[in-house]
């Protein structure tokens, strides 16, 4: 079965913005990837300042190949510029990562 990293954000409230734009940007970005199934930008509704990036890959492997390739990309100039060629600085304060497996799933009925 497959994997699910999600990854919590802490975001302030006037960063929200930049960073919805910032994912909106990269559209595309992983799914071309091998082994990626699904991405979702979960944006917090009440009590809390925590946004959740939902991503699901056919196994650990394909998720950590695709983040080799991301650091090795970041780290080789691949990653977006401010204006005068600078990094933006990051819209969230903190991030954790959480991996799950899927044991369980359930789609709904065709009719």
């Amino acid at each position: 079965m497959s994997i699910v990293k999600i990854n919590a954000l802490t975001v302030p409230a006037e960063q929200r913005e930049v960073l919805e734009k910032r994912f909106a940007a990269r559209a595309g970005s992983v799914e071309g990837s091998d082994g990626f199934e699904w991405f979702e930008l979960l944006r917090p509704v009440e009590g809390t300042d925590t946004y959740l990036v939902y991503t699901r890959w056919r196994s650990e492997e394909d998720f950590e190949k695709w983040r080799a390739q991301m650091a090795q990309a970041s780290h080789g100039g691949g990653g977006a510029t401010a204006e005068g060629g600078e990094r933006p600085k990051p819209a969230a304060t903190g991030a954790t990562l959480w991996s799950f497996e899927v044991v369980q799933q359930a789609a709904p009925k065709e009719s």
